[in-house]
């Protein structure tokens, strides 16, 4: 881990950039699989299956027997977690609905806004080392509230060309129109572009590797829209003299052990909290079944001590962090500072592992300092807004003669005879 102690505001700008991943060979190789995914269709993805999974797919749809069968093969327990976090993300999400609003903007003119569903969009759900059945919840609950007619689901299969049962349950439970074993670039490419298994969809969801990043960044070439760019996961945690550094290593620890690439940041004013802290780490480390990951996820993580709070705040919004813990006592006093953060924990049992599984927001949200400018996703992300409006004769009267002459100013004659006509037949 790299420690900072005191560093100088002019040092900030190299210490909140996060590593740059040589995009020339991915790009190269994102085009190969989108080109072969095109011309060859299922083929070529049974093909990746075996190439970059080392699975043996015969098909690439998973059929009715096996999302069936998958309810036989986890626990009872399970099951219920997954459905009392399903229920809490449907009554966050649900509450997002909006009425329709009608505003009378001049006597006479009307405009309001209307939601209509994405009809079409697409899942990806990573499999591997930690298939993300929780990404299935937080992603077809909101397209189901939203409307969306069709959600396609796509996720590795494992060497035996099978689905993690979690996965297939959660799709279920969910209401996933359909599950497609395929993952990585050649599952985005397939989504995009369509299959004879696989429909091509119109938006694309979930988190992913270097790779799927690529590939998603690479589909909206051919018109179809992504929740977000999107990176290695990260979580900044500030500490005060009250934080429990216990408490405070593990919320780091659960970010590192994602992956290798994980981001962990640890701010704090007090010296007794950060050396103590520290030690948590090195002593829960040893214990995790991903202690490898965490390991090499904290090489390149970095550890702060600063003056104030408030400077701790300051570097976080320059940061712009995917996952933000204040372990604040006095939390509340800054919640109005925080601008830029993807989702925020308060308080010292708020841990973000929360809001990954079933307090009810959604976990899929933007990273490498996009949460500057994106939101996470929410009801919003599987909706298109229209916009309508009504204008009686006495609203055309009214606003007419300001946009007869705004259109003559700009030199667009059309427009204001468009107004004119109208007037004149009144």
């Amino acid at each position: 881990m790299k420690i900072y102690r005191y560093p100088t505001k002019e040092t900030w700008k190299d210490l909140v950039k996060r590593p740059v991943l040589e995009q020339e060979e991915v790009s190269g190789l994102i085009t190969e699989i989108f080109t072969e995914v095109e011309k060859n269709g299922d083929k070529a993805l049974i093909e990746f299956n075996k190439k970059f999974d080392k699975a043996d797919t015969q098909s690439i749809a998973v059929t009715k027997e096996e999302i069936e069968n998958a309810e036989n093969l986890i626990s009872d327990e399970l099951k219920e977690a997954i459905q009392q976090a399903k229920e809490n993300i449907s009554k966050f999400h649900a509450s997002q609905k909006q009425e329709i609003r009608k505003i009378e903007t001049t006597k006479g003119v009307i405009c309001w806004r209307e939601n209509r569903a994405v009809e079409k969009v697409g899942m990806y759900i990573p499999g591997g080392t930690a298939p993300l059945f929780s990404t299935v919840l937080m992603l077809a609950v909101p397209a189901n509230l939203a409307g969306c007619k069709e959600i396609v689901l796509c996720t590795p299969p494992d060497k035996n060309g099978n689905i993690n049962p979690a996965i297939l349950y959660a799709a279920k439970l969910c209401g996933v129109s359909g599950i497609f074993k395929t993952g990585g670039a050649q599952a985005i490419a397939a989504m995009t572009l369509g299959t004879e298994s696989i429909p091509g969809v119109s938006k694309i969801f979930g988190p992913g590797n270097q790779f799927v990043v690529a590939a998603k960044e690479y589909a909206q070439r051919y018109g179809v829209a992504i929740d977000m760019p999107a990176g290695p996961s990260e979580v900044l945690v500030i500490a005060d003299e009250q934080a429990v550094p216990e408490f405070c290593a593990a919320d780091l620890l659960s970010q590192a052990e994602h992956g290798s690439d994980s981001q962990v940041v640890f701010i704090t004013t007090d010296l007794k909290v950060f050396d103590e802290t520290i030690s948590a780490i090195e002593f829960q480390i040893k214990d995790l079944p991903r202690n490898e990951f965490a390991g090499k996820a904290l090489e390149n993580s970095s550890f702060i001590i600063l003056n104030s709070i408030e400077e701790a705040v300051e570097f976080s919004n320059l940061y712009a962090p995917e996952h933000l813990i204040l372990a604040l006592s006095d939390f509340e006093k800054y919640i109005p500072e925080v601008r830029n953060a993807g989702s925020v924990f308060l308080g010292n049992y708020s841990c973000e592992s929360a809001g990954d599984y079933a307090s009810g927001t959604n976990h899929t949200l933007p990273t490498n300092a996009y949460a500057r400018n994106y939101s996470g996703v929410s009801l919003d992300s599987f909706v298109k807004k229209i916009t309508f409006q009504h204008l009686s004769k006495e609203g055309l009267q009214n606003l007419g003669k300001t946009i007869e002459i705004m259109a003559e100013a700009e030199g667009l004659l059309a427009h204001k005879n468009a107004v004119s006509i109208r007037l004149q037949s009144l």
